[in-house]
């Protein structure tokens, strides 16, 4: 079976060399097994006659039964004839329309021969017609056997190949009529218990279901595959670094967190971060690496219950790094950490690329000796002249600015507690993510969730206008600014049109000059020198400028809890998980803040609902979820992520929840009930795993 599965497709009839050539390029197809793989993206009920008099308003694909009772043939141009063909079933008449190959269909179909003709209605002045429709003759086809025709995407050089969705269904069908029985995947015990049909069915009724029913049977039994072989390659790659690592064993809380948390903390820890501090510190105490996802929206505290893990690590007699993704927001947490541990025996350094010279010796020698306990730096932390004494704990900030490698230096860092014995790893980002994502994208992680915000902060008031409504809007920020608030505006920065935003960005800041003579204002993008960039970002931070003239390099980093105004300029260009990052630079503070979306009039219907999703909510799951469902779950595979091994060619993370949770959950009693991979019922889930690993790039076992 793998021999006919892994056949060159030029082999199979109506394909070809150059067929091939244009499948490879476009899709990726050049095997039997591919071909099989690749599935329709919707299906068209064939089953169905319609009555011509029952035509009614704006109809899908229909199909319908009758004769051709007469031609007219309409010269169009040089050379060029439009031929309609009058059809008739006695409930009424449509017209037949060619603008191409007319002249075949005039010779090839014949008056009073009675036929199916299957296509799009429409009207054209008042009667209803099918432009290049399919036509068969009645009495070659069997409706009851078409059942539902599938589509298939293509591309326009396949189009132009003759490859379009038709082209790709009379392939599809060559290579099912030929294909023997498929080997089974699944194991007659998971598919029995689950409702699930054959591998070899699922395939061919994917292609060609008859009805409804089988189309969902076979959605479901692929669907629930492709998530299995991904739950089941996770839970096997975290037994796997069980078995063979061990994390640093903390035996105590320690004396620097239980100082911390009776003098120097003076306000209650939300119910959240209690919850998660001692999940934390439960994963650390098995002799277990932890590899853990911290997430929660802004404002939730994430920080906080950082430097109290971290806290516990130095308790333990070891040192602990965070790493962020930016040296703005490194330095901020340098300086959250020296305010939360003033007083307290616990010595703080900061790495970045901008520590040079004596004071990066210093610091370098103190994480080498052992004498620094916490070191705050950037990517300036894995670089390999950094030597740590006892690393015990990693915490990386915005971990999806991180790859995986990268997460893998910071495990080889270990210094004397090297070998088997690996730092343990905090991952956090403010970026909600769905479930049915962590469950896949993020699956090696043990998840902790910060859903509480701590008391008094003010939900963010969130507003969408547009821009033709800016004279008020300008009023409503100097009003702001006059009670001593400051203010972001921010422009996008699209690569695809740099030097238009660019432009939007500088003769906004000059627009600003104009209408605010009396302000200072701030200037930020991406293409300005490092330095120059950060001493405008410093005035901000400091209250030196009133306003921030920005792109989206304020996204992540920038903490001024007196900032309570964002405006987000032509934000219909903006993702919902980016908009609600940018507003989460406000609302840091007791003062009320508020969010103003401008956009112009012309908005798509998504577009408008993603706006009005901002407005409804400050909640980042819900926004999450919604954000995964308007845009789909995108690229998963990278070397960002860690848990999608395998391309997904059917199943939705957006749509597919219940599945995830089903295909996790026997993934993870296939690998307790057959730790060692051998026992004989579970043989075939080995050996399609191993072949899946073959023809994929398996980021979750780098390390």
């Amino acid at each position: 079976m793998s021999d006919f599965l892994s056949q060159d497709i030029k082999f199979l009839s109506g394909v070809g060399p150059k067929k091939k050539d244009i499948l490879t390029r476009e899709v990726g197809i050049e095997t039997f097994g591919e071909l099989a793989e690749y599935y329709p993206y919707k299906y068209v009920d064939r089953s169905k006659v319609y009555p011509i008099g029952s035509l009614s308003g704006e109809m899908p694909y229909v199909q319908i039964c009758g004769t051709i009772r007469s031609w007219e043939i309409f010269e169009t141009g040089k050379k060029q004839k439009r031929y309609v063909a009058h059809f008739s079933d006695n409930t009424g008449f449509v017209d037949l329309v060619w603008f191409k190959h007319g002249e075949y269909a005039y010779k090839t179909f014949n008056l009073n021969t009675e036929y199916i003709v299957f296509g799009k209605p429409t009207v054209y002045q008042g009667r209803y017609q099918f432009s290049h429709p399919d036509i068969d003759e009645a009495r070659n086809l069997v409706l009851s056997d078409m059942g539902l025709q599938p589509h298939y995407m293509t591309t326009e050089k396949m189009k132009n190949s003759g490859l379009n969705s038709r082209g790709m269904e009379r392939i599809t069908k060559a290579l099912v009529l030929r294909m023997p029985e498929l080997p089974e995947t699944l194991p007659t015990f998971i598919t029995a218990a689950n409702n699930l049909i054959s591998r070899d069915q699922a395939i061919r009724w994917i292609h060609y279901p008859h009805c409804n029913e089988e189309m969902a049977m076979a959605q479901r039994r692929l669907k629930f595959e492709e998530l299995f072989f991904v739950q089941l390659n996770l839970a096997r790659y975290i037994k796997e670094r069980h078995d063979k690592f061990r994390g640093c064993q903390f035996t105590r809380v320690g004396d620097p967190f239980m100082k911390f948390y009776n003098e120097n903390l003076k306000f209650e820890l939300t119910g959240a971060q209690k919850r998660v501090v001692k999940e934390i510190y439960g994963d650390m105490c098995t002799g277990r690496q932890m590899n853990r996802l911290l997430q929660g929206d802004v404002g939730s505290g994430k920080t906080l219950v950082a430097l109290l893990i971290m806290l516990i690590a130095v308790g333990n007699g070891c040192q602990t790094v965070i790493m962020a993704p930016t040296e703005i927001l490194a330095e901020q947490h340098l300086e959250t950490i020296r305010h939360f541990l003033d007083g307290m025996n616990v010595s703080v350094t900061l790495l970045t690329g901008t520590v040079k010279g004596k004071k990066r010796q210093a610091a370098l020698e103190g994480i080498a000796n052992g004498t620094v306990d916490i070191v705050v730096g950037t990517h300036a932390v894995i670089e390999d002249t950094v030597v740590f004494k006892n690393l015990g704990l990693a915490v990386i900030d915005e971990q999806h600015r991180f790859g995986v490698a990268q997460r893998a230096k910071l495990w080889k860092k270990t210094g004397e507690v090297s070998g088997r014995v690996l730092p343990h790893i905090l991952v956090m980002t403010a970026t909600p993510i769905p479930r049915t994502l962590a469950m896949t994208l993020y699956g090696d992680l043990d998840v902790s969730i910060l859903d509480e915000l701590p008391p008094g902060r003010k939900p963010v008031y969130t507003i969408h206008r547009y821009n033709d409504q800016m004279a008020a809007l300008y009023q409503n920020i100097r009003r702001q600014i006059e009670l001593g608030r400051q203010v972001y505006i921010v422009y996008p920065l699209i690569k695809e049109s740099e030097k238009m935003d660019l432009l939007d960005l500088e003769q906004g800041y000059e627009r600003l000059r104009t209408v605010f003579p009396d302000m200072n204002i701030s200037k930020v993008h991406g293409k300005m020198k490092a330095a120059e960039k950060d001493e405008e970002m410093q005035r901000f931070v400091k209250g030196e400028t009133q306003i921030l003239v920005a792109t989206t390099v304020i996204e992540v980093g920038v903490n001024v809890p007196n900032a309570t105004v964002m405006v987000i300029m032509e934000s219909q260009r903006f993702g919902l998980s980016q908009l609600h990052q940018l507003r989460g630079r406000v609302g840091r503070g007791a003062d009320q803040s508020y969010c103003i979306l401008v956009s112009s009039h012309k908005l798509t219907t998504e577009t408008k609902k993603r706006l009005d999703i901002m407005c409804d909510t400050n909640d980042g799951f819900q926004i999450a979820e919604a954000d995964l469902k308007l845009r789909g779950p995108g690229d998963l595979e990278g070397t960002q992520q860690s848990g999608m091994a395998f391309d997904l060619k059917i199943a939705n993370i957006a749509r597919d929840g219940q599945l995830i949770q089903l295909a996790r959950d026997i993934a993870q009693e296939v690998v307790e009930q057959d730790p060692e991979e051998n026992k004989p019922e579970y043989a075939c889930l080995w050996k399609r795993l191993k072949e899946l690993k073959k023809t994929n790039i398996d980021w979750g076992a780098i390390s």
